[in-house]
């Protein structure tokens, strides 16, 4: 399961060094260096000499590099990992036994740490035959104000539609291209790796909402704006479906999307965060035991109904 989900993130990652430079591969070298180093550390103090380094923790490491800046300081990528890795995961125990989504934890850490680095400037992605494969990085002289979101909500400008779609625009590493997340969600969905069930639920939910809010002008952003943009897309087929937190039960998987898009679409609409996907997965992870409970408690009742009866 966890090799099919590093093939489906490849076109992402090489989107990432195209669109920015090829600064991308060693940031993913260091989050991947950090998180092996705090898995296993952590490991040893729980295991023993029985420690090791599970396969999930690769997932981990690209996913949380995938949601960084392009000129994210090689420190707060390191950082993020071993936030995310020792308190999202080998805290509970390790792997299978966490709550939250480790890599949506470390990257919830240094954004609130950290938020001049993770939310003032963004790189303006290259363009051409090479794009990024003959650059190093997007420097500090091709940095543009703003991602799609933030120049809608400030300046009132609508980011072309077709942009939005294939990708050349500002953003984290993996959330630009809505076409390639679209393609390994499909992907994902034929090799039965992610729940169909919780990435339509939550899109779905998340475009009804935003349809009503955009109609009674809570919003500025239409429905397709607003799944196209920000990292919605990239985190409802990655992030949302994890198997460690998300729901076993199948009636539980519908619930949990849309609460999932719900919670982000009312961070964005009244909070001051431009973005609320990454805090909405979070928050919904620590109701799933909850819901997967009553959700079960609901079916046993219904066959003792049945039961009885007969």
């Amino acid at each position: 399961m966890m090799t099919r989900v590093l093939i489906s993130l490849l076109p992402i990652v090489l989107a990432a060094i195209y669109l920015f430079g090829l600064r991308v591969l060693v940031v993913l070298s260091v989050v991947t260096t950090t998180g092996i180093l705090c898995e296993y550390g952590m490991m040893r103090l729980i295991d023993g000499k029985k420690a090791k380094v599970s396969e999930a923790l690769f997932v981990t490491c690209l996913l949380f590099t995938l949601t960084l800046p392009p000129t994210v300081p090689l420190w707060i990528a390191a950082v993020g990992i071993a936030f995310g890795v020792v308190f999202g995961k080998c805290v509970f125990g390790g792997f299978g036994k966490n709550v939250f989504n480790p890599a949506l934890v470390g990257r919830c850490f240094i954004y609130v740490a950290f938020p001049a680095h993770m939310t003032i400037a963004w790189a303006e992605p290259y363009t051409g035959l090479l794009g990024g494969f003959v650059h190093w990085s997007a420097g500090v002289d091709a940095m543009t104000s703003a991602t799609p979101m933030i120049l809608l909500g400030k300046e009132g400008v609508v980011t072309d539609y077709l942009r939005l779609f294939l990708g050349n625009i500002s953003g984290s590493l993996g959330e630009t291209s809505a076409l390639l997340i679209l393609l390994s969600a499909v992907y994902l969905i034929v090799t039965k790796t992610a729940s169909w069930k919780i990435i339509v639920s939550c899109v779905a939910t998340f475009a009804a909402f935003s349809a009503i809010l955009y109609l009674t002008g809570t919003i500025q952003a239409d429905p397709l704006f607003s799944i196209l943009s920000g990292g919605f897309l990239f985190a409802a087929v990655f992030m949302a479906t994890d198997p460690i937190s998300a729901p076993r039960q199948e009636l539980s998987k519908y619930i949990y999307g849309a609460l999932i898009a719900i919670v982000a679409l009312v961070i964005r609409a009244f909070s001051l965060f431009t973005e609320g996907i990454m805090f909405a997965i979070l928050i919904v992870n620590a109701f799933v035991p909850l819901i997967d409970r009553n959700i079960k408690n609901l079916k046993d009742r219904k066959k003792a109904r049945g039961q009885v009866a007969v």
